[in-house]
């Protein structure tokens, strides 16, 4: 099998690769810590695979964060590169608004352990295809996505429809959060605790803590997900341009 070079773009520093990382250790990972100021690669012969990090910031806020700008034209460089692409919530977001759907407040701000259910096209999804129809993953949104042209929606939750999407088979979008570990969780709540406010879809700190059977499970189908990807490189010649 092919060794597949990872690139990460971090907006935040609490929210890193977390079980990402631990995959993929001894595989060659490069960062950009957009947060930081630093430059994005200027060659995408350096990576096979880019990950999309979450954040706190919106898609539309390129005033503020002016460097959203270039993100968004390395990420569409990517896909149309042929790259295997995964965004995480706002990772999925930013490949959405890439591809021309619309980024939007979700009527319920989704934080907390919940169940994800597939969709009839996650079935044929490579990447998908193996995970049962209805498992629990972690959560920490308040906005989400249409469906972009051409790509098929994969999963939904109660508090969100639009849970994930595939993109011509290599591009994948995910509001929900399988790489989180109990240290960026604990961050998150940390930097975020504003948001843990009562709502119909929102859980305490301490739910969000303890829930060490879902922690495990999250990395177990983090592994999946991140080994059927590494075996698109098999295939990535033959995939639609």
């Amino acid at each position: 099998m092919s060794v597949m070079r990872i690139h990460y773009l971090q907006h935040v520093p609490f929210e890193d690769i977390a079980n990402i990382g631990k995959w993929a250790r001894g595989y060659p990972i490069t960062r950009t810590a957009l947060y930081e100021g630093q430059v994005l690669p200027t060659s995408d012969d350096e990576f096979d695979f880019l990950v999309v990090m979450g954040g706190s910031m919106g898609v539309y806020d390129e005033k503020k964060y002016p460097w959203l700008l270039e993100e968004k034209k390395f990420i569409e460089k990517a896909i149309k590169t042929n790259k295997i692409v995964l965004g995480i919530c706002l990772g999925a977001q930013l490949i959405a608004n890439v591809l021309g759907a619309k980024v939007y407040k979700n009527k319920y701000k989704e934080i907390g352990w919940y169940p994800v259910v597939l969709t009839e096209d996650a079935k044929s999804s490579k990447v998908f295809s193996g995970f049962k129809d209805r498992f629990i993953a972690f959560h920490w949104h308040s906005d989400t996505f249409d469906i972009p042209s051409g790509a098929k929606r994969l999963a939904e939750t109660e508090a969100c429809k639009n849970q994930a999407f595939e993109y011509k088979g290599r591009v994948f979008g995910l509001q929900f959060h399988l790489e989180s570990t109990h240290e960026t969780i604990r961050l998150l709540a940390e930097n975020c605790a504003c948001e843990l406010v009562k709502g119909k879809y929102i859980q305490t700190k301490k739910e969000l803590l303890l829930n060490y059977t879902s922690l495990k499970n999250i990395e177990k189908s983090m592994t999946m997900l991140l080994n059927a990807a590494n075996g698109l490189l098999e295939f990535k010649t033959g995939l639609p341009k």
